[in-house]
């Protein structure tokens, strides 16, 4: 069974979480009143169909999105009472984020990018701890380089960098390895996994892949925005199977 985060070592709650959109003058609801803790020092991965609301919860638990109702804790901090600005330095400074799309600015060095949110945070650089998270990521040969010498996978450790420069609590990543090939993307799945292992923090991963699934301690499964499955690690031919039991059960 999954081993559940007790109240005081959970990174990221959420409760009751709902997200209504207005569609064509129709509401739709993306996420219906979800309840769900994401213990420190953890990875889990968040499956299931398009449409089902996986993308609308990294959203809202990171603070991209404010939900209809309910409310997100980054740790004791309720993101429903922060303004527009302090929540904006909240994701600067405590959330970090790596999308399917790395987002590095072209014009910019490795470096340059990797230092981005803590320039606009206005905080000075921890060299030491960047140091680490460099040597880490496998880029100490690579800082003065532009993205566009780099390779896919590359790109996507300096967007993992960049994400860890501030030393958060959480990462938020959305299809990390969609545009990579199984090489690469085992190298970035590999990086995630240690940066729960070694440096104790908290990441929650977006994936339709059983492959990237099975690198999590856990995996929740959504349907109709619903948790419909929370599993704990059983491989990835262990996690397609128990997709293929729920997809036969929803079809029913």
């Amino acid at each position: 069974m999954p081993e559940y985060p007790g109240p005081t070592n959970v990174a990221v709650r959420v409760e009751h979480l709902t997200r209504v959109y207005a569609a064509g003058g129709n509401p739709v609801t993306a996420l219906a009143g979800i309840d769900v803790g994401f213990g420190r020092g953890t990875f889990t991965a968040v499956m299931g169909p398009s449409g089902s609301g996986k993308s609308t919860l990294l959203q809202t638990a990171a603070g991209l999105d404010r939900p209809s109702s309910g409310r997100v804790l980054i740790g004791d901090t309720d993101l429903s009472g922060l303004s527009e600005t302090r929540l904006t330095e909240l994701r600067r400074t405590r959330i970090g984020f790596v999308f399917q799309a790395f987002n590095l600015i072209g014009a910019l060095t490795v470096e340059e990018n990797i230092v981005l949110p803590l320039r606009l945070a206005a905080v000075r650089p921890d060299r030491a701890w960047l140091a680490r998270v460099v040597e880490r990521v496998g880029l100490t040969d690579r800082l003065r380089h532009r993205p566009a010498a780099l390779s896919g996978g590359q790109q996507q450790r300096v967007a993992i960098a960049r994400a860890l420069a501030t030393r958060p609590e959480v990462i938020f990543c959305d299809e990390p390895t969609g545009a990579l090939d199984t090489r690469a993307a085992a190298e970035v799945l590999t990086l995630l996994r240690a940066v729960v292992d070694d440096h104790g923090l908290t990441v929650v991963m977006v994936t339709h892949d059983p492959v990237a699934a099975s690198y999590a301690d856990r995996v929740l499964v959504l349907a109709d925005g619903r948790i419909v499955a929370d599993l704990p690690q059983l491989g990835a031919a262990g996690i397609a199977e128990q997709l293929a039991s729920l997809d036969r059960r929803v079809a029913r």
